[in-house]
């Protein structure tokens, strides 16, 4: 479903990504873990559109994507919740609800999927009313993802969910996303959390200053000293 081919990206001066390659198949559940400034967001931003790449290629269900407009590319089948939630803090919950979905028009299916959002996080048919900037971390979080999902993606992009959210709310969290996974959604997760990535995801890739230091299947990387050795050395 998606091809990332030798992609760059500098800010300024500063090579934030040196070549990076990854593919995530239709199904499939795609880590990207590594320690703080390693690269993880920045990918994410550049494959929905949010930043622009120097050099490589991203390919998304056969077409060429580098570059393409945000609102094109969500369009095409990609949503992204992005670190720090971003949510329209003065807007309700359902404002932020319809605000997913500003790119659809069968209003019957917007509908169902309101109505599976409330599904997964049961909270914010409790909270419909309420302002997005009153609700705790772990609901405006939950708000985040469901306003992405209300995009009706082929592809989720996750950036750092676990953030900043108290860890009951992170396993209520983790858990919908394992829903999802259940029902065939596609996803992209970054997340410093090692172990939670780890244990959702299929495969992951490793990030190291802005490189591929490491990539697997999740169950040979849970343990693996490598893995270990990849975080610290990006920290340093």
């Amino acid at each position: 479903m998606l091809s990332v081919e030798n992609l760059e990206v500098n800010f300024g001066a500063v090579r934030a990504l040196k070549g990076i390659s990854l593919d995530v198949h239709a199904g499939e559940v795609v880590a990207l873990v590594g320690a703080n400034g390693a690269g993880k967001s920045t990918t994410l931003r550049t494959i929905s559109g949010l930043s622009r790449p120097r050099g490589g290629r991203i390919i998304f269900d056969g077409k060429p994507i580098g570059g393409v407009a945000p609102s094109r590319i969500v369009s095409l089948g990609i949503a992204q919740s992005p670190e720090g939630r971003r949510l329209f803090g003065g807007l309700t919950v359902a404002d932020n609800l319809r605000l997913g979905a500003c790119t659809r028009t069968d209003k019957d299916a917007i509908l169902r999927d309101s109505e599976r959002m409330f599904m997964l996080f049961p909270i914010l048919k409790q909270r419909l009313k309420q302002l997005a900037g009153t609700l705790s971390g772990g609901e405006q979080q939950q708000l985040a993802l469901a306003r992405a999902l209300m995009a009706a993606p082929r592809l989720l992009l996750l950036d750092e969910p676990s953030l900043g959210v108290a860890p009951l709310l992170v396993r209520h969290i983790f858990s919908a996303l394992a829903e999802l996974k259940r029902q065939g959604m596609t996803m992209l997760l970054v997340e410093q959390n090692i172990t939670l990535a780890l244990d959702l995801a299929d495969r992951a890739y490793v990030l190291r200053t802005g490189q591929v230091a490491l990539s697997g299947r999740s169950a040979e990387l849970r343990d693996s000293e490598r893995v270990a050795q990849a975080y610290l050395g990006a920290a340093t």
